[in-house]
C-alpha cells in the first residue's frame, strides 16, 4: 500500500530556536527585554531576543550567545529553562521548535542595550510576534512562584540592600504589596538572608540608619516547597 504524501511542513525536521524572557525590576516595575524585528514575518513587531540553535551548541550556550551578540546582555544572575513550544503552526513561515529560557538581571545592573531593544513593563506589553506574549507571562508566573518557595530573590537584588529595598523588589515582581516585616521574618527564619553588620545612613529626608542584608547564597535553593506568597486580603 502506498503512503499518502505528507505536507512539506511535516516531511522534514523542524528548525530549533532559543528565546529568552529576561526580567528585571526597573523603576519599581517588573520589566522584560524586547527586541524589534527587522524582517518578516512580523516586521517591526516586538519579540523576545533569541535565534537559531547552531550545530554543536547546547541550548544554554545558544541563548547565552544570542543575548550577548544581539542585545549585549551578559550579566544574568540566574538562567533556567522555561518551556519548549512545538505547535507546528506557531511560525507562519517555517516549522519551528522554540525552547524558552527565563533570565534575571539584578536591579543594580543597567545593561547598555542596542537601539532596537528596550525594556517594557510586563503589565503593559505591546503587541508581540509569534506566541511571545504567552511566553513572557509564563516567565513572569515562574518567577512569582519561585519567589514563594526558593531564594530566587537574590537574582533580582543587588549584593547588599535594606529590607525596605528588598520589599520593593518583591512587590514589583509579585504584583502586589508585601509587608516588609513579614518578608524579613520569613526570609530570616528560612535562613535566606543574613545581616552584613553594616548600616546605610539616611538620605536627605532623615530617619534612622537602616541595617543592610545580603542573600546567604547567590545560587538557587529550595527553601520551603509548601510556601506561597499571596496578595493580601
Amino acid at each position: 500500500m502506498s503512503r499518502k504524501p505528507q505536507p512539506e511542513s511535516t516531511s522534514r525536521r523542524p528548525a530549533h530556536v532559543t528565546l529568552a524572557v529576561v526580567l528585571q525590576v526597573r523603576d519599581a516595575r517588573l520589566q522584560v527585554l524586547l527586541w524589534q524585528r527587522a524582517r518578516e514575518p512580523f516586521l517591526g513587531a516586538w519579540s523576545l531576543p533569541g535565534g537559531y540553535l547552531e550545530a554543536g551548541e547546547t541550548l544554554e550556550q545558544s541563548i547565552r550567545r544570542h543575548l550577548a551578540v544581539k542585545v549585549d546582555v551578559r550579566e544574568l544572575a540566574h538562567l533556567e529553562q522555561l518551556e519548549t513550544l512545538s505547535d507546528p503552526a506557531r511560525n507562519p513561515s517555517e516549522w519551528e521548535l522554540a525552547t524558552a529560557y527565563l533570565g534575571l538581571v539584578p536591579a543594580d545592573v543597567d545593561p547598555e542595550v542596542p537601539d532596537d531593544t528596550r525594556w517594557n513593563p510586563v503589565s503593559r506589553l505591546p503587541e508581540l510576534a509569534y506566541d511571545h506574549r504567552a511566553i513572557v507571562l509564563a516567565g513572569r508566573d515562574r518567577l512569582r512562584a519561585k519567589l514563594s518557595y526558593t531564594n530566587i530573590g537574590f537574582a533580582l537584588a543587588p549584593p547588599e540592600f535594606t529590607i525596605s529595598e528588598l520589599r520593593e523588589l518583591y512587590a514589583a515582581a509579585l504584583g502586589h504589596e508585601v509587608s516588609a516585616t513579614n518578608l524579613q521574618r520569613v526570609l530570616l527564619r528560612r535562613g535566606v538572608l543574613e545581616p552584613t553588620g553594616e548600616r546605610r545612613e539616611p538620605g536627605r529626608t532623615g530617619g534612622r540608619p537602616a541595617a543592610l542584608y545580603r542573600f546567604r547564597s547567590r545560587g538557587l535553593e529550595i527553601t520551603d516547597q509548601f510556601a506561597v506568597l499571596r496578595p493580601p486580603g
